[in-house]
């Protein structure tokens, strides 16, 4: 069976396959904190959410440096901006302001949490409505420094940037060690599970690196890999049995590698057309993955309606109608926040460009703009 060339990779405009992952992690995630059966392990989903995030921030850097020879901090940072904090603060105050009218301000503990959360501290809040914010924390830092770094590292030598990510996993193995008695001993693994997915972006696009990843790429491995990885999803709570409190650490601390590592497997083979990636890729699909980071966030404030119209709901029911209020909400911040702001954000980044192009070639900016916009869209990796 055809196996993707590494020319087919880099034509690859979307990753199509991408929108259902999304909605797969959003979606576990959910069911997890609002009673979802116990076996799914669906706090795994952020796991997921870490690797894409990586793999797709560092493809669309390494687009960037192949089609025009450099990587813009500026746009990157204006781009990520207005992805990401419109609707983080849009979220936050609801949260905040329907905190303080019922008079939980401070006993909910958004009062003594928000600090952490306008500093993008988010993992080291104690509980609070906005806790599952945790996530941004992580990511907001692995987006202020990696770019830095992979300029750095120099332009042209990929091997850098990999070994770069390599030492970033191995520290972050190493680290946890010494914070395996803090109140969240896991914070160092989830930039393993970044990192992941930053090593297989620079591997995929890497000539050498892609040819060895590329038996993974036909047909018949992606049927293999996606049934190994269901395999290695549904082993994540004897796995984290097993290996729990090895040097002190929590099991299911310990098994994030391990699902990071399946997790770049099973992306590596959806770059390519097959039966997994059809199926990914379908409009309920790509609806719910458009609206997962939405979803993401406003998960406590759907579960909270629920409870005041439904409040003995539990369980399967319980998670299945939070999820399907959370599309609800997440659908109008969908339309009304998310979309306008990623536009009006390349607007800007179009007039920059514009303004920084001698007269006679400034009529040429658009169509690169709009090439760049085509991929960017399969970039929207947020939880």
């Amino acid at each position: 069976m055809t196996s993707l060339t590494h020319a087919d990779y880099l034509a690859l405009r979307r990753f199509p396959a991408l929108d259902g992952l999304r909605a797969i992690a959003a979606v576990l995630v959910v069911f997890f904190h609002y009673g979802g059966p116990d076996w799914l392990q669906g706090w795994a989903g952020v796991q997921m959410f870490f690797v894409l995030s990586g793999f797709l921030i560092t493809t669309l850097m390494l687009r960037e440096e192949r089609r025009s020879g450099r990587i813009s901090l500026k746009e990157f940072y204006l781009r990520r901006g207005f992805r990401i904090l419109p609707v983080y603060f849009v979220v936050l105050l609801v949260t905040v302001v329907g905190s303080a009218l019922y008079g939980t301000f401070t006993s909910n503990g958004i009062g003594p949490a928000l600090k952490y959360f306008l500093t993008f501290s988010n993992e080291f809040a104690g509980a609070s409505p906005y806790g599952q914010s945790w996530s941004l924390g992580i990511e907001q830092k692995f987006y202020l420094v990696w770019p830095l770094v992979a300029i750095a590292l120099g332009t042209v030598v990929l091997r850098r940037r990999a070994g770069a990510a390599v030492l970033g996993m191995l520290l972050a193995l190493v680290v946890v060690n010494f914070t395996a008695q803090h109140s969240n001993p896991g914070w160092p693994l989830h930039y393993f599970s970044i990192l992941t997915g930053v090593l297989l972006a620079v591997a995929l696009h890497s000539p050498r690196g892609f040819a060895v990843l590329r038996p993974l790429t036909n047909l018949a491995s992606q049927v293999a890999v996606c049934v190994g990885f269901l395999c290695v999803h549904l082993s994540v709570k004897p796995m984290a049995g097993l290996l729990d409190g090895i040097n002190g650490i929590p099991g299911h601390v310990l098994v994030i590698p391990v699902y990071a590592l399946a997790t770049a497997v099973l992306l590596t083979a959806l770059v390519a057309p097959g039966p997994a990636t059809t199926f990914l890729s379908t409009k309920p699909m790509q609806f719910v993955g458009e609206r997962s980071y939405s979803l993401y966030l406003v998960q406590t404030i759907a579960a909270t309606v629920i409870w005041f119209f439904w409040p003995k709901l539990s369980g399967l029911g319980q998670s299945l109608v939070v999820t399907a209020t959370g599309l609800a909400l997440a659908s109008v911040l969908y339309k009304l926040v998310e979309i306008p702001m990623i536009n009006l954000g390349r607007r800007v980044i179009a007039r920059q460009r514009l303004a920084q192009l001698p007269r006679q070639d400034a009529s040429q900016a658009p169509a690169a703009q709009s090439e760049s916009s085509r991929f960017a869209t399969s970039g929207q990796t947020k939880p």
